[in-house]
């Protein structure tokens, strides 16, 4: 068909290809490749493509992000190819150009993704092995799924990331994991590294990698929960801090679901929304704090925990809160006396959405208990206390008891 025919809407077709490269390819996708008038990959991709294929070739620019959209529509109207790596739709382009163009202006033809690569290459059932992606995104994401026992995919960027994750590992306390690099699977140089994290032998490997992990603990290491609840040594605080068994009564109010954004208003040292994103990979929440040395506290907490996409916003509430996204769940774990502060969290709740406030004082208290008149929902105080010396014998010692009001909107 010749270009002035081809529909301007026509779908961007996007081939996965492998290591092994264009020898690997199904007869579809090379013969989809053939008929382009435009292909666009990385040079490593384009590479793979002979010379035999006429069509123009263009290579991703860097940072792609910004400039993609204008990429797509100089292209428009000319049938255009997409390369990518394995599976399109796995941490790939696919993903990102669904996502600008919608499922109905994109065609995928993937083939077998490193994922799939590595766990044949290693015995491993993919439906027990967790998948990290840290393709241009922190490390530190691999913290929450790396629990003794578990076998991860690591997928990075580069040939630094098995060191990363090594290193990481490392100052986990769980220098014993075994850690396998793979790197050009399914390809003729393919070939494989192994060691332990704390012994990690390669400051770089060949970036076409994926680094497999199987996490092991070492001795003494006390590995973090993965439920709502952690140690209040694991965050860095001066005392503004949600207390574990409080923290953990108050997150199951909260009731995290999968994609859901949370408003953390008063953070203090962060726990609450940390906890929060914890839960799920795909949990967000916004950190509000008025003071600068909290609000620095909560992102180191947030990255050392395994969240580092915590949203930390230095200010003072309710000011703070305009241009926010609108959130799922708020809490208020300081602040409810401010006037407007319960106003405007309330205002900013869609129909369902949670609001949960934690007060100590009987100034806060009272506030609680009109607007527990007014909006209704559920009152609960809660009161802890621990085992401590009491002379030469053991009796209890109360925290100071907490009022929740716990409400749907």
């Amino acid at each position: 068909m010749p270009a002035s025919e081809v529909p301007a809407d026509r779908p961007i077709l996007v081939v996965g290809i492998g290591a092994d490269g264009w020898a690997g390819l199904p007869e579809t996708a090379r013969t989809a490749v053939e008929q382009a008038e435009v292909l666009l990959g990385s040079a490593r991709q384009l590479a793979l493509v002979p010379e035999s294929v006429t069509a123009e070739r263009l290579r991703w620019p860097s940072p792609l992000s910004e400039a993609l959209p204008g990429i797509v529509e100089r292209q428009a109207g000319r049938a255009t190819v997409v390369l990518a790596s394995g599976d399109p739709m796995l941490s790939g382009i696919g993903t990102t150009l669904v996502r600008l163009l919608g499922s109905d202006r994109v065609q995928v033809l993937p083939v077998p993704s490193s994922v799939s690569l590595a766990c044949a290459r290693l015995g491993w059932a993919v439906e027990d092995t967790g998948v990290v992606t840290v393709v241009g995104r922190p490390v530190q994401l691999v913290v929450p799924h790396a629990t003794p026992g578990r076998r991860l995919l690591v997928l990075g960027s580069d040939g630094r990331t098995p060191a990363q994750v090594a290193g990481l590992l490392a100052g986990l306390g769980l220098g014993a994991s075994r850690l396998t690099a793979l790197a050009q699977l399914g390809g003729p140089g393919e070939r494989a590294s192994t060691g332990t994290a704390a012994d990690w032998p390669l400051p770089e490997t060949d970036p076409l990698v994926i680094t497999a992990v199987e996490v092991v603990a070492d001795p003494g290491t006390v590995p973090l929960p993965a439920v709502p609840g952690l140690p209040d040594d694991a965050f860095e605080h001066d005392g503004q801090l949600t207390k574990r068994d409080v923290r953990a009564v108050t997150l199951a109010r909260l009731a995290p679901l999968p994609g859901q954004l949370l408003w953390d208003v008063g953070a203090g040292a962060g726990s609450i929304g940390i906890e929060w994103m914890r839960t799920h990979p795909s949990c967000r929440a916004v950190a509000v704090e008025s003071d600068l040395g909290r609000a620095g506290r909560i992102a180191r907490n947030s990255s050392r925990l395994g969240v580092p996409g915590l949203q930390v916003v230095h200010g003072r509430a309710p000011e703070a809160l305009a241009g926010l996204a609108a959130p799922d769940a708020v809490f208020v774990g300081g602040g409810a006396t401010v006037p407007g502060v319960l106003d405007a969290c309330w205002a900013a709740l869609p129909p369902g959405g949670r609001l949960v406030v934690n007060a100590v004082t009987l100034e806060s208290e009272a506030v609680l208990a009109r607007r527990f008149a007014a909006h209704g929902g559920e009152l609960v105080r809660l009161g802890v206390a621990t085992a401590a010396p009491v002379g030469g014998f053991t009796g209890w010692k109360a925290a100071m008891p907490v009022t929740i009001w716990v409400v749907r909107k």
